[in-house]
């Protein structure tokens, strides 16, 4: 399903300033057969200055104030589009009253966006979840790695108090309910925890898992980690798009490393900095299974490589000083 054959296709972004979808706009706009609507909370805000510079930004990009709890101004970004990348997520990772706080805006962010997706007849919506909606399962055999046919279970996530990974799998599932109930073309993507070099300005919350290792200001979760590469999430997003007959959820992982592993190789290559001692050791993150992805051509770069180009993103950035 290419954009080009004659026509620039007209695609939205949700959430275009964040990191993941920053580079799927940066990919999209290199492709020269996308026009881009990107949706961020103010325009004019410098920290979405990284957008407007990015080659093709002048002629193919174009942001539209917009939030996912309000409908309105999500229908009037996504009328008049082919296609929707629903990639912005407003969930919290903590709150006083996570259902109201939490759980209710995941749900209801990803449902405004479908029903304008459905009101605007766009062909086709890719919506970004997360692994965190495949691993909370005690019921997973043990050792086999997890697939897309696994859902993290509700009470599991309520029981251990884990309102991220239960608003993501809700998310999830009620985007498939609406789907199969009103014929919108859904696809998902799952990515394990999402690492790479900046294009913002700011530090985001999976990026500060490798800056908290190299900052040593605070104690680290010595486990069993999977991580992602941000580009290989971005030409996920894009494959899954552009390749016809896909369906159903697609699980984005590429390597498990230990993070005491990770700061080792660190310490190797930038002696200078101050480094993490303070380990602590919780339980180990299970082994995911991205065949369904792959064999779609989904290609990854290596650990090292995305490693060594975060580190020096967040040396431009200013962050490690």
């Amino acid at each position: 399903m290419e954009g080009g054959a004659g026509r620039t296709k007209t695609v939205c972004v949700t959430g275009a300033g964040g990191f993941v979808a920053s580079w799927l706009v940066k990919l999209l706009l290199s492709r020269g057969s996308y026009a881009v609507r990107g949706t961020v909370r103010d325009p004019g805000d410098a920290k979405n200055a990284h957008l407007t510079a990015l080659d093709g930004a002048a002629e193919r990009l174009r942001l539209f104030k917009a939030d996912l709890l309000d409908y309105g101004s999500m229908a009037a970004a996504i009328a008049g589009c082919d296609d929707v990348f629903h990639v912005a997520c407003p969930v919290l990772v903590y709150a006083p009253n996570p259902e109201v706080d939490i759980l209710a805006p995941a749900v209801t962010g990803t449902m405004n966006v479908l029903k304008a997706c459905s009101e605007a007849k766009v062909g086709r919506v890719v919506l970004v979840s997360s692994v965190s909606a495949v691993m909370v399962n005690p019921n997973w055999p043990e050792g086999k790695a997890m697939d897309e046919d696994c859902w993290s279970d509700f009470e599991c996530c309520r029981n251990t108090g884990d309102w991220y990974s239960l608003a993501k799998t809700m998310a999830e599932l009620e985007a498939f309910d609406y789907a199969k109930r009103t014929g919108l073309y859904l696809v998902t993507v799952c990515p394990s925890l999402v690492i790479g070099p900046l294009l913002q300005t700011t530090v985001n919350a999976s990026s500060s898992v490798i800056v908290s290792c190299l900052k040593g200001d605070r104690e680290v979760k010595s486990k069993l980690r999977n991580f992602v590469d941000v580009r290989d999430v971005a030409d996920a997003l894009l494959l899954v798009y552009e390749t016809r007959g896909v369906s159903g959820r697609y699980i984005c992982n590429s390597h498990a490393r230990k993070v005491s592993q990770i700061v080792d190789l660190l310490k190797s290559w930038y002696p200078g900095y101050k480094f993490t001692d303070k380990f602590v050791e919780v339980s180990d993150e299970p082994s995911f299974n991205s065949r369904k992805l792959e064999m779609l051509g989904w290609r990854i770069k290596p650990l090292e490589e995305t490693l060594r180009d975060s580190v020096e993103s967040y040396r431009a950035a200013g962050v490690l000083d």
